[in-house]
């Protein structure tokens, strides 16, 4: 069973208490985070998902037309300016935007709300969604993950699960961040050149990276993306990169959940998915980065990662 499928048995378990069984009332908390998540559209479709948790577009802008993940088709769009190099910018979402989707899940009911956004390095968002939190009648806890991908995703999911066991606002909140807490993530670009455009790294990063053809390894570490190593060669950075990760992983005392990400080489992310399968003992995620990361990181970047356990069903 992959690590998707027995996270949607969890939910179902949590969320359909047999009709026998009388149980006080929980607070009902509502999740809320940014599509730099990456979360998989598997689970983000199922409806025992879609009722907690809502997902704020980040916006890309190609040539001057504005974007949304998941609102437009971005992708295919963003790909073609990368090929090309046509002119590529992010921003937050609006406070505007956040507000509304707080309203709507005030009016569903909910009693609490927690945002799980990418960190506050790397974005504005933390700060969008905490101006909009205050015009809000219920409480809501923003939450800066420090971090950003699937490593954010996982702190949501964490969250979701939390809320769905009935936990208050506070406990779903330390959910969230626990999760980001225990998360790696390593990645390698063919080039630092978007990422230097974007501001995400120093100019002297940038230059190491052009230098000689040498090729990047990074990182993401308290909150911001940093230079982990160089490699000279694109099939050397890809074997690295496993190396380091496989490091990791012997390091902790538990199989984390892993997740491969990838935008433009998707065969390549399968493979390397293959291989640290038998590390983890069972299926890896692999999904595209997100638009408004990869708007960053340019085509052909492939990141791995770590994950903590599967969240425990309470």
């Amino acid at each position: 069973m992959s690590w998707l499928e027995e996270l949607l048995q969890r939910s179902r378990r949590l969320l359909h208490v047999p009709a026998h069984r009388h149980l006080p009332p929980r607070p009902r908390v509502a999740v809320v985070t940014d599509s730099a998540a990456a979360l998989p559209a598997e689970w983000v479709a199922q409806p025992d998902t879609a009722d907690w948790l809502r997902i704020v577009p980040m916006p890309v802008m190609v040539s001057g037309q504005i974007y949304g993940e998941g609102v437009d088709d971005v992708r295919a769009v963003l790909s073609v300016g990368l090929a090309e190099g046509t002119d590529i910018k992010t921003s937050r979402p609006s406070p505007g935007l956040f507000r509304r989707t707080y309203a709507e899940l005030e009016g569903l009911g909910f009693d609490a709300i927690v945002s799980v956004h990418i960190s506050a390095e790397l974005s504005g968002t933390v700060e969008a969604a905490g101006l909009a939190a205050a015009g809000v009648g219920i409480p809501v806890e923003v939450v800066d993950t420090r971090t950003v991908a699937m490593c954010e995703g996982f702190a949501v999911i964490a969250a979701v699960l939390a809320a769905q066991a009935g936990a208050g606002v506070k406990d779903v909140a330390a959910r969230a961040r626990a999760a980001a807490g225990a998360c790696d993530v390593v990645f390698y670009v063919p080039n630092l050149e978007q990422l230097r455009r974007g501001g995400r790294v120093g100019a002297a990063a940038g230059l190491l990276g052009s230098l000689l053809a040498i090729k990047p390894l990074l990182e993401v570490r308290d909150g911001r993306i940093v230079p982990l190593e160089r490699v000279r060669t694109a099939a050397k950075a890809q074997a690295r990169l496993q190396q380091l990760v496989l490091r990791r992983i012997e390091r902790l005392e538990y199989s984390p959940q892993l997740a491969v990400h990838y935008f433009g080489n998707q065969a390549e992310a399968d493979e390397l998915a293959r291989r640290m399968s038998a590390h983890v003992g069972g299926p890896v995620l692999v999904t595209p980065v997100p638009s408004v990361l990869a708007a960053h990181t340019g085509l052909g970047v492939l990141g791995v990662v770590i994950g903590p356990e599967l969240p425990a069903a309470s």
